[in-house]
């Protein structure tokens, strides 16, 4: 009977395990978040991670409630196509993704020709994710990963991105001080997860880094690969029923965030008025 009361306890302090921190633990709130910091840091040195790469992205993160706020509160998916396109896509967004198409041909054509897939879905992604580079995010990747590796909702898809994140420093692609982004941890330009950064990435300015927030090259041919990667059929439509809707839906599953992408590219190549 102690036992069952003692358990109870732990649940209504928001923890799932014993009392003391380890990798697998999580909580609700930020009770025993320092302790399973200190923890996870020892796992990261046994796998192989070096003390530098620990001490610049882990040192000093906090947990961060907003994170958890906003995890708790996304609505958005939850709309009507009509409702969600009005949104988050305008007469202006397309315009300048018409600008931008002209202005980048030369890249889009090289991008197209090596990975078959057509300038305006790239676009469409790039103008979508972030206004074209324009809000790639400012929170903390690392505070945000760790908040919720350690949060128990999704801790372990989260324990991985946060694995991934670490393997982006120590690969020396990004110091942790220039990893912002969104706030579930979504990295560049057309908002990688760690685990697809490491994955798809490229350098496509042939500069010796992948910088996905900063580079317009690498973020647009990353893209690019990463939906080649998952099948995208050179030349084929893309529209429902499609073998290259579905990859579109590999990209992000919310069917309003789908049909977003197909609406917009198809107005990116409609003549201007």
């Amino acid at each position: 009977m102690r036992k069952l009361i003692f358990v109870c306890v732990g649940v209504l302090l928001g923890l799932t395990t014993a009392t003391h921190a380890d990798v697998t633990a999580c909580g609700n709130d930020g009770t025993g978040f320092n302790g399973w910091l200190k923890s996870y840091k020892e796992q990261a040195r046994a796998d192989g991670f070096s003390p530098r790469t620990i001490e610049m992205a882990l040192d000093g993160v906090r947990y961060n409630a907003r994170v958890i706020r906003y995890d708790r509160n996304q609505k958005s998916f939850k709309m009507t196509f009509e409702d969600f396109y009005k949104l988050r896509v305008n007469d202006a967004l397309i315009r300048k993704g018409r600008r931008l198409m002209q202005e980048h041909a030369g890249l889009l054509d090289r991008i197209e020709q090596r990975f078959g897939v057509p300038k305006e879905i790239v676009v469409a992604i790039w103008g979508l994710e972030t206004g074209y580079g324009r809000n790639i995010g400012d929170m903390s990747t690392m505070r945000s990963l760790a908040t919720l590796a350690y949060d128990c909702r999704r801790s372990e898809f989260f324990r991985n991105e946060l694995r991934h994140a670490l393997m982006i420093v120590e690969k020396g692609d990004l110091e942790p001080a220039r990893m912002k982004g969104a706030w579930a941890g979504e990295l560049g330009q057309t908002q990688f997860l760690a685990s697809s950064y490491i994955k798809f990435a490229l350098d496509f300015d042939g500069d010796g880094r992948r910088d996905l927030l900063y580079s317009v090259p690498d973020a647009l041919g990353s893209t690019a690969h990463y939906l080649s990667a998952y099948g995208w059929q050179m030349g084929q439509p893309w529209g429902p029923g499609t073998a290259n809707h579905e990859v579109i839906r590999a990209w992000n599953r919310a069917g309003v965030y789908v049909k977003t992408i197909q609406v917009m590219a198809e107005k990116l190549t409609e003549p201007a008025n």
